[in-house]
């Protein structure tokens, strides 16, 4: 049974909140059905659920690349343009978006620069001697030094880039960032660098961000709250204590019992396995 948590129709500690969004593709085929979302000011809510169930699709709603069929977006309280074309540049800095894949998110042409620098320009119009100035604060700010001014993303590791698009994100000095499953293709290490990057510049900045993932470790690392969906729907949202107390609703519980555990031990019970054998 799913169940879909009614909230006040404005409350100001939100930074951002969803109501009633409905997304359809097809006639009669909603991939997106009635979603009631809260994204608390300088906290964390992750979006999780299995591929299809409806989280990147809405966190391309609430940046205006997908209009949707019904519902409104309020951002600190005010209705936000569901067009991108619509919204007014204010509109569009405070509101920032990180891919999953940096090296389809950047210009292999550009170097760091000017791939950090864009938004520079843009937002800020900041030019010259002060463009650059901030340029590199955003690379300290991201833990990387000047030498990364003049590279091409060729010449960058996987969690580099990754930080410079985080860098590129925060040159806008955003409200909110939408993180779509930024740590999904680098390998455990790095996830952890780019995750405790994530927490130290939202302790710092004061950030709220949205975490589209389907990775529960990274759920449990990262939010302050959790939104669970399936098929289009909210199946359960709250703080995270909450979802990963049970009991759970249906869906919930097999997402939680599909995480596959390590076993420290693996390799010794395999060896008294084969010396029991022989």
């Amino acid at each position: 049974m799913l169940w879909i948590q009614e909230r006040p129709l404005v409350n100001m500690n939100n930074l951002v909140s969803i109501k009633n969004l409905t997304i359809n593709f097809k006639e009669n085929q909603n991939v997106v059905d009635n979603v009631n979302i809260d994204i608390p000011k300088g906290k964390t809510v992750a979006i999780v659920g299995e591929s299809g169930s409806g989280k990147s699709t809405t966190a391309r709603v609430i940046t205006g690349l997908l209009p949707p069929q019904k519902g409104r977006i309020l951002f600190e309280g005010k209705k936000l343009e569901t067009n991108l074309d619509e919204r007014s540049k204010e509109n569009l800095r405070r509101i920032q978006m990180i891919y999953q894949s940096p090296d389809t998110s950047m210009n292999p042409r550009h170097t760091v620069r000017d791939i950090i620098g864009r938004p520079l320009e843009f937002y800020h119009n900041m030019k010259g001697s002060e463009y650059s100035k901030r340029v590199i604060e955003l690379l300290n700010l991201i833990e990387l030094d000047e030498s990364f001014i003049d590279r091409l993303p060729s010449e960058l590791s996987g969690g580099q880039k990754q930080r410079i698009c985080i860098a590129r994100a925060l040159a806008a000095e955003p409200k909110l960032i939408i993180c779509d499953e930024v740590t999904s293709a680098l390998d455990q290490i790095v996830q952890e660098g780019i995750l405790k990057l994530l927490l130290r510049l939202q302790s710092e900045l004061n950030i709220s961000y949205i975490f589209i993932t389907h990775d529960i470790a990274t759920v449990k690392a990262i939010s302050d709250e959790v939104v669970v969906m399936h098929n289009g729907y909210v199946v359960e949202q709250g703080m995270k204590s909450e979802i990963f107390s049970p009991p759970h609703p249906d869906y919930t519980k097999l997402l939680l019992s599909s995480v596959p555990e390590m076993d420290p031990q693996w390799l010794t019970k395999i060896l008294s396995s084969q010396k029991s054998k022989n």
